[in-house]
């Protein structure tokens, strides 16, 4: 998606993502996670007054803003996209935040006590390097909040029905678990969420469909129908079991020495 066109997108799907989740549960997020889930797992991670959390591929930031609102912390929030950091900076009026315009890797200067990486890891190949460099903006001690698609490598079939293929790289858990024990980080807590993903999956499709008309009006027709096939294309693999989704809580447990 080209930054110029992401205010229409947001604002395009903003009415039919409040109609598809609970009561409460929509914070601005552009993902499969509820309020509850995102909120659960900042408490685990630690996130409390006086805590500095980065947010990798933060978007427009609805879970960073909602944490900090309900949480209190020090939030840093990072994406490559100025336009999306400029509708977070907007809706993030008298909140504690912080924003920067940046592509990751490489990590901003410092280091934390929380890194946050919500539903994004999918879009980097090289999850190697991805989470060495974020072992090193971390202080020991410090956690890693994130979610996963876990899962084989998508096949050159599913590379062709999927829309922005290029962002869609799954990882086996056992290859994932490897990873980051080569980095320092020790998972302390991990939760499957397929089930409660999958849900949300299907929410939202009845609610594109419902408001499709006014959708292709912002969006064109192909982006809706694009939308559409990815999603349709999420609610198979995870009803199927072809992709599983975690939730993960890791520790930096010593110095690694890695390069930002």
């Amino acid at each position: 998606m080209r930054q110029d066109e992401r205010v229409s997108f947001d604002g395009a799907l903003e009415s039919a993502r409040q109609s598809a989740y609970p009561p409460g549960e929509f914070v601005g997020q552009e993902s499969f996670m509820c309020a509850t889930e995102i909120q659960s797992l900042a408490v685990r991670a630690g996130i409390a007054p006086g805590v500095s959390v980065l947010d990798l591929c933060c978007g427009v930031a609805g879970p960073g803003r909602f944490i900090t609102a309900q949480l209190g912390c020090s939030y840093l929030g990072v994406d490559s996209s100025a336009s999306a950091i400029g509708i977070a900076r907007g809706r993030a009026a008298g909140l504690p935040c912080r924003f920067e315009v940046s592509r990751i890797p490489p990590m901003p200067v410092g280091q934390f006590d929380v890194v946050l990486l919500l539903e994004t890891m999918l879009a980097f190949a090289d999850k190697d390097t991805l989470l060495r460099r974020i072992s090193s903006a971390l202080r020991v001690g410090g956690r890693l909040a994130f979610t996963v698609e876990e899962g084989q490598p998508l096949t050159a079939g599913e590379r062709e029905s999927m829309p922005d293929a290029d962002t869609v790289w799954l990882v086996p858990l056992s290859q994932l678990l490897s990873c980051l024990e080569r980095v320092g980080l020790q998972v302390g807590w991990v939760e499957e969420c397929s089930r409660s993903h999958s849900m949300v999956v299907d929410a939202l499709i009845d609610a594109f469909k419902a408001e499709q008309s006014e959708i292709a009006a912002h969006l064109g027709r192909r982006a809706l129908d694009e939308l559409l096939a990815a999603h349709r294309l999420w609610s198979d693999w995870l009803r199927s079991g072809r992709v599983r989704k975690f939730a993960f809580v890791v520790e930096k447990s010593r110095e690694t020495g890695a390069r930002r």
